[in-house]
């Protein structure tokens, strides 16, 4: 017989309780890690530390459709939490911390759908993969991406200045121009901004009302909105290097910082302005 849960059953809550003591026992040494990462000065996962609030947020928003599902424990649960720990036996082996904080997160889903069902686990799976967003990327990784992305943007923003009239250089992530000359820094390279604004996809697609298709949308707008907002600033920075100094290029320097500002306000109006039209397109259908 089918089992109706009860949100603040003491019984749930204790083994809820249980459960997460072993997740933070076995992971702990992840969880620092990830900690360490999203502290460290110029990190690209500073917002890491609102993840885990956002996901307790939305699940909290869903107590009372939770509290209403039935139980019915699913063992493909208790294949991927096998699956998670056999991750965790060779991430703890090779120290390999960025393998490890991926088999955390799989066994907290394996966990909820083991104990709670398909369709408990249908409620909340979203706010579950929300969790990998806090998951840095090895900094290998980070910094050949980084680099790549520097050469690209950088060249970008030199066809465009040229196009303009204004004679500019690029050689590797330097930009020249008659009177100036731009260093188009790591912050600029537009890896980090695209981190952020696929996090606020996330945040974004968080409607039940929108399909996955206009959901994924939202989401991998991130990249394109990322690249194209940093070559924007960079035309920008260089544009001002060759017109006012380039004392005002740097940071610290207003236009450097208030450019700066602007990319991520400019993304939260694109991301609000896109969801908009998708629910209003998604109302005119139904």
């Amino acid at each position: 017989m089918k089992k109706q849960s009860k949100i603040l059953n003491p019984q749930i809550v204790a083994t809820v309780a249980v459960i997460t003591a072993l997740i933070g026992y076995v992971y702990w040494p992840s969880l620092m890690w990830m900690i360490e990462r999203w502290s460290a000065r110029d990190s690209y996962y500073a917002h890491g530390f609102l993840i885990p609030l956002v996901t307790l947020f939305w699940i909290y928003q869903k107590r009372a459709v939770i509290s209403e599902t039935l139980i019915q424990p699913n063992y493909l649960g208790l294949v991927v939490i096998l699956a998670a720990a056999a991750m965790q036996v060779v991430s703890h082996y090779l120290r390999f911390y960025f393998l490890s904080a991926f088999s955390m997160v799989f066994m907290i889903g394996g966990a909820v759908l083991f104990m709670g069902g398909a369709r408990f686990f249908r409620k909340i799976w979203f706010p579950i993969m929300f969790l990998f967003l806090m998951i840095p990327l090895p900094l290998l990784v980070i910094a050949q991406v980084t680099l790549k992305l520097k050469f690209f943007v950088s060249a970008a923003a030199t066809m465009a200045i040229n196009a303009m009239g204004i004679h500019a250089v690029q050689q590797g992530s330097y930009i020249y121009t008659n009177h100036s000359i731009l260093i188009v820094g790591d912050p600029c390279s537009g890896l980090r901004s695209f981190l952020a604004f696929l996090t606020l996809g996330f945040v974004f697609a968080y409607d039940e009302k929108l399909n996955f298709t206009k959901r994924s949308l939202i989401v991998f707008t991130g990249l394109p909105l990322a690249i194209i907002s940093n070559i924007c600033r960079v035309i920008f920075l260089t544009l001002v290097g060759e017109i006012y100094g380039m004392q005002y290029t740097g940071p610290g320097a207003l236009p450097h910082d208030i450019s700066g500002i602007a990319v991520f306000v400019i993304a939260f109006l694109v991301f609000m302005v896109l969801k908009q039209k998708l629910e209003t397109k998604h109302e005119a259908l139904s």
